[in-house]
């Protein structure tokens, strides 16, 4: 029968390349890793280990199934820290992951809000949106903030709970003092030679979009720099080096920088709260009603 430290002893001979250095990493002796590994050997009836004079490696079987076991165990092991949190220090532990852009301006204020209404301890994972998803799929967070295009959604199905929490026209970001801010209007046709600076993942919403106008028009994209660092995206901006196309409850006001509209439709960007279907903590749900409400008040702010 296998049992876990078989399994933690199998990825610190893989990780260590000895056995000497996996006894002390998980601070047993030799012997006991010995007998770990012989006896998981047992059951699969397999050779796990190779070991000559150049160290000790895993065989190709024994790769393999380091690579199954290594997700479960770290599985387990989060599961044994948000369980021993709760017991130690008697509240509820939720795992947020969110988008630096948004989530910077939501969070704070629902995660204080949320802390008076009940004892919990929120930690907040950034991350894209896919990201967010696959970690919500994974069981790694509780909840999350991502955003898609409503016209061509990214993230749809019955495994997925999503809570709208604002509707933001798309608009192109430029310096203030460049020429495309003396157009009132933007016009995507007169702009091929304009550089742009996107999201590293292609599949971004706000990449999407800028693909489907350009391409419309007979053009591709002139890239400047591919990033999706707030703070560079905003100084690349303002000194003239390129557009981006944003939202206006994402831009930051202390960079010389403005939005304008274009004549083609650059569609919304809808930012949800994601859950998945089954129990929940009650932390979870009562985190999407309020930044519900953050969001409503966020969203009048920025339509003054």
């Amino acid at each position: 029968m296998m049992n876990l430290q078989q399994f933690r002893v199998l990825l610190a001979i893989r990780d260590e390349g000895s056995l000497n250095r996996a006894a002390e990493v998980l601070d047993h002796g030799v012997p006991t890793v010995t007998h770990h590994l012989r006896t998981l050997e047992s059951h699969l009836r397999i050779k796990l280990v190779d070991r000559s004079r150049n160290g000790t490696r895993l065989t190709p079987l024994g790769e393999s199934f380091a690579e199954e076991i290594e997700p479960v165990l770290a599985r387990i092991d989060r599961a044994e820290q948000l369980v021993t949190a709760q017991r130690d220090a008697g509240v509820v532990s939720l795992r947020v992951g969110s988008f630096s852009s948004i989530g910077s301006r939501l969070l704070p204020a629902a995660i204080a809000e949320l802390q008076q209404r009940t004892s919990v301890r929120v930690e907040v994972v950034e991350a894209e949106p896919s990201e967010v998803v696959r970690m919500l799929h994974s069981g790694e967070v509780h909840a999350g903030l991502i955003y898609d295009i409503p016209e061509l959604p990214e993230f749809a199905g019955p495994e997925l709970r999503l809570r709208t929490l604002l509707d933001e026209p798309y608009r192109v970001m430029v310096a203030r003092d460049g020429e495309l801010a003396a157009h009132d209007v933007l016009d995507f046709a007169t702009m091929s030679d304009v550089d742009w600076v996107l999201s590293h993942n292609e599949a971004e919403a706000s990449v999407r979009v800028l693909r489907r106008i350009s391409r419309g028009l007979g053009y591709e994209l002139r890239e400047l720099m591919r990033s999706d660092d707030l703070y560079m995206i905003h100084g690349l901006v303002a000194e003239g080096l390129g557009c981006a196309l944003t939202t206006e409850v994402a831009v930051d006001t202390d960079f010389d920088v403005v939005l304008r509209p274009a004549k083609q439709d650059l569609g919304q960007r809808r930012v949800s709260f994601v859950t998945r279907p089954g129990p929940s903590p009650a932390a979870v749900g009562w985190l999407g009603e309020i930044l519900g409400a953050v969001a409503a008040r966020l969203g009048a702010a920025s339509a003054e």
